[in-house]
């Protein structure tokens, strides 16, 4: 059944202008404000979430390894062992992923190209695809790793196309970063069309609803919470891999908010990106070692003589290195639903129904939720309170019609 139905395009017209029918009747002066979609633009029916509590089938934290000044690019030496870090991604782990493992692998055999024995510290978005990366350069690989997906901290993340979320701070990211970051997105966004159409959906494109009850101009003429942080941002230098928002006029989609607005992006099936990578690796000829590490000098226990660290939040224990803030994210999970592959982005609460959950996250702080918190233990009520929002978001929408 249809959620929706469209109107005719002269209650469309008068509907959008805010006018009576009989204002129409008499002709009176209409403005409007956006034109009806062409045909080949309309929303197909849009289902509604199956938005109840009991339908929360597991709650789930993500801590974020935030650095001020961007992702840790580096070389080093320990001992004998030449190590390449490769971490500090922020919210942007899975998004830059395969980019920042060209530019760690590229160091590889820069700093030591005659040999072809390498160690991959970690086993999440960042390791995976190091590792992998440097199998098909041409290296024998093996990982090590405390646990492997889905018990990684990388599992428990939303799933969306964010290369510039949380990833650095404009103050504080040298001024080379940006063009570094803009490698980084574009290397990985062009190997994610790889796995577009493989069987389980790992990667797909879907489409994402930005409601508000706010025009555009009187969201730019109220000025914001002054924030303690400058969270940097990058899109404007990839937007020609990506559609841009398109307005949907009033009358031509269901949602109850004044102004909605339309996007497609990259949705991340994590469940099953993740076992498409592990299966890709262990092809490849790839060994994962079960190991926690828990000094750099007990990195010479390993046989390989160069090692890309990709411990993620991690590192700031192994490595002691204090520049790695946590940034806590808690994710509530429904049941997914036939038909349903949408996300929507409504004040701070963020939904995106992907093939193995439906996310449901609130962010009451927007970009400062969660900040330099570490606590790992889910909070109920919290996620209840985010399904409850969205709960209240759907009541307001219009019913279907007899």
């Amino acid at each position: 059944m249809a959620f929706w139905v469209f109107v005719n395009r002269r209650s469309f017209l008068c509907a959008s202008a805010g006018l009576t029918m009989a204002a129409c009747a008499r002709r009176a002066p209409v403005a409007i404000a956006a034109a009806p979609l062409p045909f080949y633009d309309a929303l197909a029916p849009i289902l509604p979430i199956r938005a109840h509590l009991d339908r929360i089938f597991r709650i789930t934290v993500c801590l974020r390894p935030f650095r001020a000044v961007g992702p840790r690019l580096e070389v080093e030496r320990v001992g004998e062992k030449i190590v390449i870090h490769n971490y500090g991604h922020g919210g942007s782990g899975w998004s830059l992923s395969w980019g920042s493992a060209d530019l760690a692998v590229r160091k590889v055999i820069e700093s030591a190209p005659a040999k072809r024995e390498l160690g991959v510290l970690g086993c999440g978005a960042i390791g995976l695809t190091t590792a992998i990366t440097a199998q098909r350069a041409g290296c024998r690989v093996t990982i090590y790793a405390k646990e492997r997906p889905p018990f990684v901290r990388s599992s428990n993340a939303t799933g969306s196309w964010t290369p510039d979320s949380r990833v650095a701070l404009t103050s504080a990211a040298p001024a080379s970063f940006a063009a570094q970051w803009e490698t980084m997105a574009r290397t990985s966004f062009a190997m994610y069309q790889s796995y577009l159409g493989m069987p389980g959906n790992p990667i797909e494109w879907t489409d994402r609803y930005f409601l508000s009850d706010h025009s555009p101009e009187e969201t730019a003429a109220t000025p914001e919470p002054r924030s303690p942080h400058d969270f940097a941002t990058y899109r404007g230098r990839i937007n020609d891999l990506t559609p841009r928002a398109q307005v949907i006029p009033a009358g031509m989609h269901p949602f109850p908010t004044k102004y909605v607005r339309r996007n497609t992006s990259l949705t991340f099936n994590v469940a099953d990106y993740s076992r498409q990578l592990m299966n890709d690796f262990f092809v490849a000829g790839g060994t994962i070692e079960t190991r926690e590490l828990h000094t750099p000098q007990e990195l010479g226990e390993l046989a390989q003589p160069v090692i890309v660290n990709c411990t993620g939040y991690g590192a700031r224990q192994l490595w002691s290195d204090e520049s790695v803030v946590p940034v806590r994210g808690q994710i509530a999970w429904l049941i997914p639903q036939e038909g349903i592959n949408y996300g929507i982005v409504y004040g701070n609460l963020n939904v995106l129904a992907r093939r193995d959950g439906i996310v449901v996250q609130p962010s009451p702080q927007g970009d400062e939720t969660g900040w330099n918190d570490s606590n790992e233990q889910p909070d109920r009520a919290e996620a209840e309170a985010g399904v409850r929002d969205l709960q209240a978001l759907y009541a307001r929408m219009e019913k279907p019609k007899a």
